[in-house]
């Protein structure tokens, strides 16, 4: 009999699409539900993004593009990092592809092979592990702290790093927690990266997104030496509201840039000319849209601390960007409704789905077993109507 490949017995599908696939279908079979699962911007890409689009179809410009994306959109790249961040890249150390999770399966299938063990601090966003399984490696959870905001400690990486590592994902703000690494704490870490010489893959996706006046950093901005064994990798989804555009970049040494450059033009070949169009105008175009939408996640932010602490046992770690918070639910686990025990997140999940018409993550998806992912990518009337649901719901468990 015909076989398939291992590969398909080792991931499973995303649990946060499969989530959200199934709170539409009830919402369109006529449910009445508040979708806190998906994390999407639920703003409207900003207008002279749009319209930039809608130019380059009427110009015509529906053609390939180079495989690794317009000279003008990675110039325009390498511009956002030394205004933003103030790391040098050249053009050719920069490149465009199609969303975040493809520029991130790019570069591990670039940096790491069979043998090869990459470090996944945890609880962590779902798709890094299976992506590295993909590439053959193997990734390496490396449990996190509530108490220390769920960042990974130079201890803990110590006690991770064998002969066969390779490599580190940092992400920050974090998916799924909100949270974020500090300059302190992130110098500890450069330390035994340096000592190792691990290559650090530093998802930056939610950069923009951040609060209380938190400053942003990435190990190379603190250390200018790890630019040479650290991939950034980034996009516009998130900063833009362009989640359906899947414009993604990286920016890293020129080596990795070209071996991504050469990965992409055997598989899928440039990103979308259109939506690049797009991207230059998101990009180089007015930035007032961005800040009015990272205010608005910051109100969210605040309101859903706000209605957490009302919900007696839920305690919830202070985001410092993104637009997620993770509460553990120790407290609700095993208690019950109906004669039905709750025994774990995934039923509690589930409950809350069927009985108050709210979608959650359970946090095992990430790596965190007594926990619930909530992203308050929606409207405050939908945060207020929703997690009002939540503790009626919640309170009714004995």
């Amino acid at each position: 009999m015909t076989s398939y490949a291992d590969r398909l017995n080792q991931i499973a599908p995303s649990p946060t699409l499969a989530l959200d696939a199934k709170a539409k279908a009830l919402k369109a079979a006529g449910a009445d539900l508040v979708n806190f699962g998906i994390g999407e911007p639920d703003f409207d890409t900003p207008a002279h993004i749009r319209e930039a689009a809608i130019k380059a179809i009427r110009d015509g410009f529906t053609r390939y593009t180079p495989a690794d994306g317009l000279l003008e959109l990675k110039e325009a790249v390498a511009r956002k990092f030394k205004l933003d961040n103030g790391l040098d890249y050249a053009p050719d150390q920069v490149v465009i592809s199609n969303g975040g999770k493809h520029t991130l399966y790019n570069v591990f299938l670039a940096l790491f092979q069979p043998g090869d063990e990459v470090i996944v601090p945890v609880p962590a966003w779902v798709s890094y592990q299976p992506m590295i399984w993909l590439c053959g490696a193997r990734p390496v959870p490396a449990p996190t702290k509530a108490e220390n905001g769920y960042t990974l400690t130079a201890e803990e990486l110590a006690g991770s790093i064998t002969p066969r590592t390779r490599g580190l994902i940092l992400n920050s703000p974090s998916n799924p927690t909100g949270l974020a690494y500090g300059p302190e704490q992130l110098e500890e870490l450069a330390d035994l990266v340096l000592k190792h010489d691990l290559w650090v893959v530093s998802d930056d996706i939610y950069e923009k997104i951040i609060f209380d006046g938190f400053k942003f950093h990435n190990l190379p901005m603190l250390r200018p030496e790890l630019a040479e064994q650290t991939v950034i990798a980034h996009g516009l989804s998130k900063t833009y509201a362009m989640t359906g555009w899947r414009v993604g970049f990286l920016a890293g040494p020129k080596k990795v840039a070209q071996g991504v450059a050469k990965i992409q033009s055997q598989t899928t070949s440039n990103p979308c000319s259109i939506s690049q169009k797009a991207g230059l105008a998101a990009l180089d175009g007015p930035q007032d849209e961005v800040e009015r939408m990272r205010a608005s996640f910051a109100r969210r932010r605040d309101l859903v601390m706000s209605l957490l602490a009302g919900i007696p046992g839920l305690p919830c770690p202070r985001p410092q960007g993104a637009f997620y918070v993770f509460p553990n639910v120790s407290a609700y686990l095993g208690k019950k409704h109906g004669g039905r025990t709750l025994a774990d997140s995934e039923a509690l999940a589930d409950y809350l789905l069927e009985e108050a018409g709210a979608a959650l993550i359970p946090g095992s998806a990430f790596g965190e077993a007594e926990t619930l992912r909530l992203s308050y990518a929606v409207s405050e009337a939908d945060i207020e109507r929703g997690l009002g649901r939540v503790k009626e719901a919640l309170l009714k468990l004995i």
